[in-house]
């Protein structure tokens, strides 16, 4: 066998696609666009689904690379010698060009000319066939006819030779296999026993299929073949370790944790798995955080994933005694190590370890909380911990569930897990039955699912709001029908369509279709599978029938007001980039002709000085009357535009590139550089931004950890806005007797006014509560050699017990004075002590926290004041008795 460093293999594989005329197309980001039901990219065929599926690749249908996944479905298995979070999958793929025969001769050429292994010490299996699908007797005949001994073909079931994910392309695979010279363990031994004879170094799958979400297998349109190879796994083999911990991409950073750490590898079991999680948690960390997505920890989805990997990286560290600075420094070997073959992340290098930073700092505050309420849990709990108890820990510390359990398993607990869902769910109180007609149309995608394949809704509404066209399919909410009447709701397919469907961020079109029967007014637009578009409403007059003539016109107004605000996003997002800085990327956005929303990354709040930068810079080129042009060209030429592609967009083929302001000198890449806003973008424009008019920024606020969120207003909206604005200004100036440009000397006038008023009502409650304490001196006790003058009082606020306090305490000199008041059904408690009663072993703090429980309160202090206060009137003249008897104790 021949050795390899990470980077060899990387080349070695990719150059070995590329001599069979494949195409290298590159990594994409760690983070899936969910299409395929998974938060990322498991496994390197993900990002290629359409393409499985029968779409055109740009690039042709020999494609290879070296993609990064994530994968935590058995991140409880990490730990030991092969697993983790984060793995390089090296692939081939034929998207219908060549199939098994070829795959399997180019895998045997892989492993014995490339790699150098012995023919006679490979093996393979094929997929033994199931009620579903048959045996793969074609892969076996490949297979031997590649080089493979007859002998070392073993035919398995679906659980070991059947590949897909939740639905998708899927089919028989085949794994190969080195068979070591070792005895067999039994007559059974074979390709998935675990005796060690045979380990995996390779899979082919053959995508036969599509499996949809009800289960069902139906032939694809065009056969596949997916071939991938974990990196870190064969680099292990290859290089004749057992441990892909010890390969080149580890050993720097287990090195360092060894010195850290004082701890050898391999030394201790338990602190061993320990430094492969630190390892690998970090790594994945560092690969997510600097990823084309820059995921942040949150609470919800893949945030969630990422929050639990540093959290988990934090605790094994600390079994380690490693503080921040050595996971940060874990952190920066990574990147180091991966900067050749992952350069965004030198690029990112500050903001990875900043965002690790803050995560430390939120769970390290976390832990040293909630791990005193978790022992307290832990002492009460027997055998099981209580499912609401778990959640409290989650709501009010941040303990994620997965926190709970793993430390109750180290104390030999578990938790009710099934009471953690009930709780969470009920906290979230969703309200699902509350479905609108499209919101279940889009659900019930079904519904056009027998209409023939080759109907498909062209899209003209780029150039015209208005088209004529002929309706193929009509639906009511459960099914097709042939004809909607007067009143009805429904779903229109049209051949063609001007309107613009929901689609990235961008609210759909309004207006209407007509016939010569009828009327459809259009309220919603949305994008149907298949190519088709629906368009949404009801029928306002007459009769709409399949296979009629229409006139489709989209509301201009309507579609005009949802241009103006999707342009102002393209002009936000550069207006924020040169405020706040390169880092802020688009994080979602909603357009409608109403408002518009940009979520973007950021990690703190925006003054309200950075606010009006951002509003300025963008009616400065609102005002500067840019034209917005827009252009269509192939994925390569619009790289060399620098157009900015916004993350999770699937972008195919030939791509529509927004610039505005571009210049016009006939150098293309000088004239985008000109230009202020450059963007990859599928939705509606402005021809030019003084069409916007303006723009009025209504807030900013944050929506998750490491995003904020923008809305704001254009056009006749801003003027609407100040309108309103005006008016309630002058029913405010009326309320205040004043004039509108007088409202705020008329409020400071009186806010003064109210505040003397105050002030006088304290002096006067004080004086009351004074006169009607008289003169308590003489109810002082001594306790063992204490003064303590207790009393009961009657409507008497705090601010005023603590004055009253003050005063009592002057005149007893030296002691303590315990004060209890009810008030509106609620109890104060105020106790002072004076220095040589603390010296005496007074403490006030101590005295409330003993006593407030009586009045159904609690509260607590300082060892010369505390206060408290209660819900339980009824336990006033206990808890003055309480008083004594507790300090006596203390003295």
């Amino acid at each position: 066998m021949r050795k390899f460093t990470s980077d060899e293999l990387r080349n070695a594989w990719k150059q070995f696609y590329i001599d069979r005329g494949h195409v290298d197309v590159g990594a994409v980001s760690l983070v899936s666009d969910g299409s395929t039901g998974v938060m990322f990219n498991v496994a390197g065929m993900q990002p290629l689904m359409p393409y499985l599926l029968g779409q055109k690749h740009p690039l042709g249908t020999r494609l290879t690379n070296v993609q990064g996944c994530v994968r935590t479905n058995d991140i409880d298995s990490v730990g030991d010698k092969s697993h983790g979070t984060f793995f390089e999958m090296m692939g081939s793929w034929s998207l219908g060009d060549y199939f098994k025969k070829e795959r399997c001769q180019w895998s045997f050429e892989l492993l014995t000319e490339l790699f150098g292994f012995d023919a006679d010490h490979l093996a393979a299996t094929v997929f033994a066939g199931d009620e579903n699908a048959p045996r793969d007797e074609e892969g076996a005949k490949y297979r031997i006819e590649s080089g493979f001994k007859p002998e070392n073909i073993f035919y398995l079931p679906a659980e070991d030779n059947w590949w897909g994910l939740e639905y998708g392309p899927c089919g028989p695979d085949s794994e190969m296999f080195y068979v070591k010279d070792v005895p067999p363990c039994g007559p059974d031994c074979g390709p998935g026993c675990h005796c060690g004879k045979y380990t995996e170094i390779g899979n082919d799958v053959f995508m036969q299929y599509e499996k949809h979400q009800d289960g069902t297998l139906t032939p694809l349109s065009q056969k596949n073949v997916d071939t991938g190879w974990g990196l870190e796994r064969i680099l292990a083999f290859l290089n004749g370790l057992d441990d892909v911990y010890k390969i080149d991409l580890h050993a720097p950073a287990i090195s360092y944790i060894e010195e850290a750490s004082g701890v050898k590898y391999d030394s201790d079991e338990k602190l061993t798995r320990s430094m492969r999680i630190l390892a690998d948690h970090t790594r994945t960390s560092v690969m997510l955080i600097g990823d084309p997505a820059k995921l942040l920890p949150s609470n919800a989805g893949a945030g969630y994933v990422l929050r639990r990997l540093i959290r988990r990286a934090v605790r094994h560290a600390r079994a380690l005694n490693l503080k921040k600075e050595n996971i940060l420094k874990v952190a920066q070997i990574y990147i180091d190590v991966y900067s050749n073959s992952y350069p965004l992340l030198a690029k990112n290098r500050d903001f990875v370890i900043n965002e690790l930073t803050k995560e430390i700092d939120r769970f390290e505050s976390t832990l040293e909380n909630g791990m005193k309420e978790f022992k307290k849990i832990l002492e009460a709990s027997k055998g099981t911990i209580d499912g609401k108890k778990a959640f409290y820990l989650y709501d009010t510390f941040g303990f994620p569930i997965e926190l709970t359990i793993e430390l109750a398993e180290e104390e030999g607990l578990t938790v009710d897990e099934e009471g953690f869902k009930a709780a969470m769910e009920e906290q979230k109180q969703k309200a699902r039955d509350n479905q609108n007609f499209s919101a279940k149309l889009s659900n019930s995608d079904a519904i056009f699912d027998s209409l023939s394949a080759d109907i498909k809704t062209t899209f003209v509404g780029y150039t015209d709001t208005s088209c004529k066209g002929k309706i193929v399919a009509v639906a009511g909410e459960e099914s097709l029908k042939d004809i909607l009447s007067e009143g009805e709701n429904g779903t229109i397919v049209t051949d063609v369509t001007s309107f613009y469907g929901t689609m990235g961020g961008q609210v759909g079109d309004k207006g209407t279709i007509s016939t010569k029967d009828g009327e459809f007014v259009v309220t919603e637009t949305i994008h149907l599978p298949n190519s088709r578009v629906g368009h949404i409403g009801y029928v306002s007059k007459g009769t709409i029938k399949t296979n009629e003539e229409a006139d489709i016109k989209v509301d201009d107004a309507n579609r005009l007001d949802t241009c103006k605000n999707h342009s102002a996003t393209h002009l936000l997002q550069k207006a924020l980039k040169i405020v706040l800085g390169d880092h802020v990327e688009q994080k979602g956005s909603l357009v409608t002709p109403d408002r518009l929303r940009f979520d973007f990354s950021h990690d703190q709040a925006m003054t309200a000085d950075q606010i009006v930068q951002v509003e300025k810079i963008v009616n400065s080129e609102i005002s500067a009357a840019l034209d917005v042009v827009t252009e269509e060209m192939s994925l390569e030429e619009s790289a060399k535009t620098g157009a900015m592609a916004l993350f999770g967009e699937k972008y195919q083929g030939t791509v529509r590139v927004v610039s505005m302001g571009k210049g016009k000198s006939g150098n293309t890449e000088a004239d985008y550089k000109e230009a202020f806003s450059v963007e990859l973008c599928g939705g509606t424009h402005v021809s030019n931004t003084s069409q916007i008019r303006n723009i009025k920024i209504l807030s900013e606020s944050g929506v998750a950890a490491g995003v904020r969120r923008i809305e704001a207003l254009t056009g006749d909206s801003v003027i609407a806005y100040y309108n309103d604005l005006e008016n309630t200004l002058n029913e405010a100036a009326k309320i205040l007797k004043t004039n509108p440009s007088e409202i705020l000397k008329k409020i400071e006038h009186l806010q003064a006014e109210l505040k003397a008023a105050n002030s006088e009502i304290d002096s006067l409650k004080s004086a009351a509560a004074k006169e009607a304490l008289g003169d308590l001196t003489n109810q002082t006790v001594d306790v063992k050699g204490v003064k303590l003058l207790s009393a009961k009082l009657d409507n008497v606020d705090m601010g005023s017990l603590r004055d009253l306090g003050d005063s009592l305490k002057d005149k007893i000199g030296d002691g303590v004075v315990a004060l209890i008041s009810t008030n509106e059904g609620k109890v104060n408690i105020v106790v002072m002590a004076t220095d040589s009663a603390v010296k005496a072993g007074a403490h006030a703090g101590n005295l409330i926290k003993a006593v407030a429980p009586i009045v159904g309160g609690g509260g607590g202090g300082r060892p010369n004041m505390a206060q408290a206060g209660g819900k339980n009137p009824a336990g006033v003249d206990d808890a003055l008795a309480a008083v004594k008897t507790e300090l006596e104790k203390m003295l």
